[in-house]
C-alpha cells in the first residue's frame, strides 16, 4: 500500500511498505524494523528529493481551522 503525494493521512498511517530503503523518512514520518514508512502526525503527504539523490517523504502539517 503507498499513499499518494498530496493525500491526508493520520498519525500511525502507512505511507510506503517496502523491503530496504528506497524511500526515506523525512518530517513527520518514522520508520519501522521492515522499513515501512508511517506517519506520525495528520497533515498532507509530500514526496521530495534529497542529499545524495536521495528521495524522501514528509508529511506537512496543515494549519487547523479556527472556529
Amino acid at each position: 500500500m503507498k499513499k499518494f503525494g498530496g493525500q491526508e493521512v493520520i498519525g500511525g498511517n502507512i505511507i510506503v511498505r517496502q523491503r530496504g530503503t528506497r524511500v526515506y523518512p523525512g518530517v513527520n514520518v518514522g520508520m519501522g524494523k521492515d522499513h515501512t514508512l508511517f506517519a506520525t502526525a495528520e497533515g498532507r503527504v509530500r514526496f521530495h528529493d534529497g542529499k545524495q539523490g536521495r528521495k524522501y517523504v514528509s508529511v506537512d502539517v496543515m494549519a487547523e481551522a479556527a472556529e
